[in-house]
Order: structure tokens, then C-alpha cells, then sequence
């Protein structure tokens, strides 16, 4: 399969869209049409592997009920949002329902298997989880992340540009057929995420749903009321920077807890900090998450420049347990795309696979 090949040099393909929210999404969904279906059934198939692994072969039946009630939580929650996502179904032909579900799996499996208010944490089968910073160095900040997930992913991930006929334009790095996984606008404000697991998981808008709404927002000062006040699903961290701050948010149904960048980095990988998330940790934590979280707590300074932070994200010294996945370390998980922002200079850098695989772009706003 071609995304676990060593010598391949993935590139990152770039689509821009121009309209109504609804036409942002149809534009997208007509130009990946063909790989949103494929993406769809991949997703699918992965969450009935999931279950499965877990005793519960066909608790992946109720995700799409989950999926339908957080849908009808998103379309009164953010409306721009809700029809962007409609758009996208529109026009790639697929079920609106579906395609939802699909994106936000990972809330709405975890709303499945952790909706007891509490409970043992399961036994660890996937190490999955990504790699975030936020660097806070004065004038300059810079933030970003390493996204892990599945590695058949890396087959669907694009930047998207929307230049819409209100509001903000924005970059999103994502999944065909997805809304922002992470990203930046116009004014500098740039959002990302890390998942996490607890009990306490329930139906709710999904984290791209919250990321997407986020991105488009004025100032980190107001992304971070949203995050704050949204109906959340699963437990993610998200963050969120701009040139002034540079917030991030252990998040679930059960609480919202904030860490601020001011004069140390702030890191995350897949495990829960907060003491109150911590008695609900839905997973035993994985050796991954523990050594990602300490390299970087090594390597990490408000010295570190872009290039400095690319080094940091294609770190393989601890093999298979490194801040860069490969699909060939057969962990169920691999680097799929990186993203580095500059808030103050309103751009960010991104590639899709492992920051020493991918070829390096710049996504701005000049043109």
C-alpha cells in the first residue's frame, strides 16, 4: 500500500473554495468526491475493527445514532458551520448523517464505549494520539502539532482555503470530506487538537465541529468562550493562539480545563493532566503518550524557531515510541500531516505525513 512506503515524498494537495458557507462545502465535496466515499467506508470499517478489538462487535451500530443527535445539537449550535457541512454531503452525494459520524468518530465511538459516568480504564490495543506545542516566545509565538491517527489517512488529507463572502478567510489542514482538523485565518488566530479519552462521553457537536467554529472566530479571546461553552462530545484537548495568547483546553462533557502559554512552552500528547479527567481516564495510558510527552518536555524552549520545531516533530531517536510515527512501526497509528503556525505573521507551514517524509508548504493569505 503506498502510504507505507519509506521512500515516498508525500505532498500535500491545496483546494480553494469561494462562496456561502453551503457553497464552501459543496465545493469541496464535488472536487473529492470520489475520495470522500472511499474516506466514509474507510472510517466505518476502522470503527467496526474498533469495536470488535474491544469485545463489542456490533456496538459500531450505534455510533450513527450518536452521530444523528450530535448533528441536531451542530445545526442550532453553529448554523455557518451546520451548512458548510451540508454543502460538503450535497456535494459529494453522500448522506449527511453518515459523512458527520464519519468525521467526529473518534467523540462518537468514545460517546459508545465511555458513556458510563465512570468505570476501569480499558486496556490499551492502539497507541493512537498526536504531538502539540505551543511556544510562546514574545512577538512570535509559534504553535503546532504532529496528527496521528489511522494510517490509511494519509491517503485523504488536503488544505483547504475558504475565502467566504462573510467573514474570515481561513486554511485548514484535514481529511477529505472533514471540516478543520487544524488551522489558521486571516487574522492569526490557529487552533489544533490532541484526543484524549474519558467516561462521561455523550452525543454532542464533535471536535471539528468546535475546531471549526474556533478557527473562524476574531481573537484566541473569543475561540476560547467557544471551547469553553460548547456541548462537547468526547474529551480532546484543543488549542488555540494568536499573537497575543496561546490557550489550550483539557476539554470533555464532565469540564474544561486551561493551561496558558506565557513564559514556558505548553506540550500535549494523549493523556489526561487534569486530576478530575484523570479518575475518569477512559484508556490505560500508553507508553507512547508517556515518552512523547517527555521528549518534548526535553527538546522543547521559547528559543526553538519553525525549523527548530520541524526537527522536534520528525524526531525518530526513540523508534517506535518517537514523536514521528511511521506506518511501518505497525502501531495502528502513524504521522499523517504536521502543521506549524505563525500568528503574527498571519501563515502557517504544513505537510502531509511524518515532518521528515512530507514536502514542506506555506499556506498565507497574500493572494
Amino acid at each position: 500500500m503506498p502510504y507505507i512506503s519509506a521512500m515516498t515524498t508525500f505532498q500535500l494537495e491545496t483546494l480553494t473554495v469561494r462562496g456561502s458557507a453551503r457553497e464552501l462545502g459543496r465545493g469541496q465535496g464535488e472536487a473529492f468526491r470520489e475520495r470522500i466515499e472511499r474516506f466514509i467506508e474507510m472510517r466505518f470499517d476502522a470503527m467496526r475493527g474498533y469495536f470488535a478489538d474491544r469485545g463489542q462487535p456490533d456496538g459500531w451500530t450505534e455510533v450513527i445514532d450518536v452521530g444523528r443527535e450530535g448533528l441536531a445539537l451542530y445545526e442550532g449550535w453553529d448554523r455557518e458551520g451546520y451548512a458548510e457541512m451540508a454543502g460538503l454531503a450535497e456535494g459529494a452525494g453522500v448522506p449527511l448523517d453518515r459523512l458527520f459520524t464519519a468525521t467526529n468518530m473518534t467523540d462518537f465511538r468514545d460517546a459508545v464505549l465511555l458513556r458510563a459516568p465512570s468505570g476501569a480504564p480499558l486496556t490499551k490495543l492502539n497507541d493512537e494520539g498526536c504531538s502539540s506545542v505551543l511556544l510562546p516566545a514574545k512577538g512570535a509565538p509559534i504553535a503546532g502539532q504532529t496528527w496521528d491517527l489511522n494510517p490509511p489517512d494519509i491517503d485523504f488529507i488536503v488544505a483547504i482555503r475558504r475565502i467566504p463572502d462573510e467573514g474570515l478567510q481561513t486554511w485548514s489542514v484535514t481529511c477529505t470530506g472533514c471540516l478543520t482538523l487544524m488551522g489558521i485565518n486571516e487574522r492569526g488566530v490557529t487552533v489544533g487538537t490532541t484526543n484524549i479519552k474519558t467516561y462521561g462521553s455523550k452525543p454532542g457537536v464533535g471536535y471539528l465541529s468546535i475546531l471549526h467554529r474556533s478557527v473562524r472566530c476574531e481573537s484566541a479571546k473569543v475561540a476560547k468562550v467557544v471551547i469553553e461553552t460548547a456541548p462537547h462530545s468526547g474529551a480532546h484537548t484543543y488549542w488555540v493562539a494568536d499573537e497575543a495568547q496561546q490557550f489550550e483546553w483539557e476539554a470533555s462533557p464532565n469540564g474544561q480545563f486551561l493551561r496558558e502559554a506565557t513564559d514556558a512552552p505548553v506540550f500535549r500528547t494523549n493523556h489526561c493532566l487534569a486530576e478530575a479527567h484523570q479518575a475518569k481516564e477512559g484508556e490505560v495510558v500508553g507508553e507512547s503518550s508517556k515518552a512523547r510527552f517527555a521528549k518534548l518536555g526535553a527538546r522543547l524552549s521559547t528559543d526553538l524557531d519553525v525549523e527548530g520545531l520541524k526537527a522536534v516533530f520528525a524526531d525518530r531517536s526513540d523508534g517506535l515510541l518517537s514523536i514521528n510515527r511511521y506506518a511501518e512501526d505497525d502501531q495502528g497509528t502513524a504521522t499523517n500531516a504536521v502543521f506549524i503556525a505563525e500568528p503574527a505573521k498571519r501563515l502557517a507551514h504544513a505537510c502531509r505525513g511524518p515532518a521528515d517524509r512530507g514536502e514542506w508548504i506555506t499556506l498565507d493569505f497574500v493572494n
